[in-house]
């Protein structure tokens, strides 16, 4: 089915893109202000965290002690995974350590091995050879040869790695690497909501460079707004598009993925950063955009990059085994968009969208 639905350009609007949240005019918005225009009881903190920038937002009597808590949460969950600290667990794994990691750690990797099987491989933690040899991991880009890239497949394979569920204990096979960037923010937007229930919140909202998740409703009682960037205003019906549509929802994570925040241009070829496991090249499945809603961070992170290095077909083929999960908005080459069903009512737009059954 063909549908468009009139958006509005509203106050309190979130544009949704790969890099930031911009809040416009009037965010502040809803019962309980103050004579200064302020929100009672509203609490908001940036940060530089997970190489991009983060605002934690929170709203209630202990808004103040929740979004302290939640910024020592990310910065901790950074000092375990960041490939760039030498001491952080996965720096200690990809140098050969045999570690018996911490609960958090062994967690998000034993949910990286269980989403690469459902996938089919289609996400990919020891990637990171790969994302190191294009220049991803450094801003050295280059273009591996063939010959190079067959060699670093051979070192591509979540299925090797052998976690201890029990205990813990993972020491990965020689030459293998991981990066856990693929998950972890929305793993760490989960573990924000669960710290806005331990403080009783009235109302929240995580922004993790882009990856958003909402807590409850906003305070005056509505649904958060949250606008989905144009990936390319180039193509078809997006030119000249700031935004692609908005989404209202409440207590979801919504995570885009795209090839237009990290790519680099070569002898006129344009190469992003999302690779596709099974080839060792930045996918080329037809999609430019996948935005994944779900209740879930830690999935909708995943599932936004599997999805779009399946491509349209096998993106849509998975959701219908797995439609109970999450949604979805595809935005192909040519600027079409699919919407799932799950989405119908929370998404409109000015343009032109089919929705998926």
């Amino acid at each position: 089915r063909i549908k468009r639905k009139t958006v509005c350009i509203l106050p309190g609007l979130l544009i949704l893109s790969l890099s930031l949240i911009s809040l416009l005019s009037g965010c502040t918005g809803g019962p309980g202000k103050t004579s200064s225009g302020r929100v009672a009881g509203k609490v908001s903190r940036d940060l530089f965290a997970m190489d991009t920038y983060m605002t934690v937002t929170a709203y209630g009597d202990r808004a103040q002690e929740a979004v302290d808590q939640a910024l020592e949460e990310i910065q901790r969950l950074d000092d375990l995974w960041s490939v760039g600290n030498p001491d952080s667990e996965v720096s200690r794994l990809n140098r050969g350590e045999h570690l018996t990691l911490s609960p958090e750690t062994a967690d998000l990797i034993r949910k990286a091995i269980g989403l690469s099987g459902q996938t089919g491989g289609a996400f990919d933690i020891t990637i990171y050879p790969l994302m190191e040899a294009w220049g991803f991991t450094s801003g050295d880009f280059r273009v591996p040869g063939p010959r190079e890239i067959n060699e670093l497949l051979k070192r591509v394979d979540t299925g090797s790695l052998d976690l201890d569920k029990d205990v813990g204990t993972l020491v990965l096979p020689e030459g293998v690497q991981i990066d856990l960037g693929g998950i972890a923010k929305g793993y760490t937007s989960a573990r924000l909501m669960e710290i806005f229930d331990e403080y009783q919140v009235d109302a929240g909202l995580v922004s993790l460079g882009g990856n958003v998740q909402t807590y409850r409703q906003k305070t005056d009682g509505t649904p958060w707004k949250i606008g989905v960037e144009n990936p390319d205003d180039r193509v078809g019906q997006l030119k000249g598009v700031d935004y692609v549509g908005l989404l209202e929802l409440s207590d979801k994570a919504v995570i885009t993925s795209g090839g237009y925040e990290r790519f680099f241009e070569e002898e006129g070829i344009t190469y992003h950063h999302i690779l596709d496991p099974a080839t060792g090249y930045p996918a080329d499945s037809g999609l430019i955009s996948v935005t994944i809603v779900s209740s879930d961070g830690c999935l909708a992170d995943g599932l936004s990059t599997a999805l779009f290095v399946m491509g349209e077909e096998k993106a849509i083929a998975y959701w219908r085994e797995h439609r109970e999960d999450f949604d979805f908005i595809l935005i192909d080459d040519e600027g079409k968009i699919k919407v799932s069903s799950g989405l119908e009512e929370a998404f409109s737009t000015e343009l032109e969208f089919e929705v998926v059954e």
